[in-house]
């Protein structure tokens, strides 16, 4: 059942791929600048952080099962919808509408990780990271498959939308009542360790360290296709591969989240980053080998999707006792994705103004080693680490 939930995310992160590759033909259709195509790449974020919370709060009173059924149906639609936009205002709209839809959709999936496999709550984070994986090497491949011989950017939009729809059944046929509002952590000890309230130290330093990997993960994932195709001048097809590569290290996810099961908060979150720090340098620095961007786009997504993003939403919920876990998902997924929406706008409006080195310089390296220094606050022993 598990499963069936982890492949219905990678049919959202199947998405999340795609507009980023096919960025180019919807620029030159509709003629939007840089700044507004990266806005379009990563608005999707502004919904993920306004439902977040809400959705936290709603699971309290509906169950998981169909706020997750909802949140696919949502995200499905504003996919769909897309291909009918009449300019810049309503794609804005059926863009950040999915990221609405996603918001659910992954915080019942932590929230079942999280209640379900209490005794390794961040490698189960990495799990659902893993399906995510999964969905970042499929998309842009198949993406640029469809889109290669159609040169039609809506056929692709349509096909990955459609599934949606597709997923919504498999988990109403598959996935049980007792696995989905499953309430075990609850009802064990390590409900007593960990933060009685959601205002304490580490969930605020979490929260400020999520605010910067919103940034650096979607400045990435919003804009590195566009930069590869515009600046390098790969093809579509070579620039989903690269973007694949990505998606390739994204499947240590699991790995990563038993990194963050087994050591120090403390120095898995600034080591990390420190990391991400030397890989948004050489991002834009260098070969412009495919080979060598695609060796870097595994790398980046070995470390900053598997290890970073996993590990933030597994400290989040470890911050606090297990009865909260809920409400700590939200923050998480409201905290990232509220900067993430800016993400592609800020990247797009540096590059514009001081070209791309300077862009990942500013955006991923300098923001990575400000987060370090975060992550050397934090107080593991006040944090719920079995």
């Amino acid at each position: 059942m598990f499963a069936v939930l982890l492949a219905s995310y990678a049919i959202n992160a199947m998405d999340r791929q795609l507009f980023p590759l096919v960025a180019p033909e919807v620029r030159q259709e509709y003629g939007f600048s840089l700044a507004a195509i990266g806005l379009l790449s990563t608005i999707f974020t502004l919904g993920m952080a306004l439902a977040g919370l809400p959705t936290g709060y709603l699971l309290a009173r509906f169950s998981r099962k169909t706020v997750l059924q909802v949140g696919i149906a949502i995200f499905s639609a504003g996919t769909i919808l897309t291909v009918a936009s009449a300019g810049f205002p309503d794609m804005l709209i059926y863009r950040a509408a999915t990221g609405i839809g996603e918001a659910m959709q992954l915080t019942v999936l932590l929230a079942i990780a999280a209640n379900y496999f209490i005794h390794y709550r961040a490698a189960a984070a990495g799990a659902v990271n893993f399906s995510f994986g999964i969905g970042a090497i499929l998309g842009p491949i198949l993406g640029g498959a469809l889109l290669g011989p159609s040169q039609s950017w809506r056929i692709p939009m349509v096909v990955f939308g459609s599934l949606g729809f597709l997923a919504i059944a498999m988990v109403a046929v598959s996935v049980r009542r007792w696995f989905s509002e499953t309430q075990r952590a609850a009802n064990v000890l390590t409900d007593f360790t960990g933060a009685a309230t959601l205002l304490n130290r580490n969930t605020l330093l979490l929260t400020l360290m999520s605010l910067i990997a919103g940034l650096i993960i979607y400045g990435y994932l919003g804009m590195y296709p566009t930069f590869l195709r515009e600046v390098l001048h790969y093809s579509p097809t070579a620039a989903g591969t690269v973007m694949s590569s990505n998606g390739l290290g994204v499947l240590a996810s699991v790995a990563g989240g038993w990194l963050g099961d087994r050591f120090s908060p403390r120095f898995l979150m600034s080591a990390a980053f420190l990391c991400a720090a030397g890989l948004g340098y050489l991002l834009f620095h260098g070969s412009e080998a495919f080979v060598a961007r695609a060796i870097l786009s595994f790398c980046w997504g070995l470390i900053v999707s598997g290890t970073i993003y996993v590990n933030l939403a597994g400290y989040h919920v470890k911050a606090v006792r297990s009865s909260l876990a809920s409400r700590a998902s939200g923050i998480f997924v409201t905290s990232l994705y509220a900067s993430a929406a800016g993400a592609g706008y800020l990247m797009g409006w540096i590059a514009g103004q001081a070209g791309w080195m300077a862009a990942g310089e500013i955006q991923f390296s300098l923001l990575a080693i400000v987060a370090a220094g975060l992550a050397l606050a934090l107080q593991p022993e006040q944090m719920s680490l079995r």
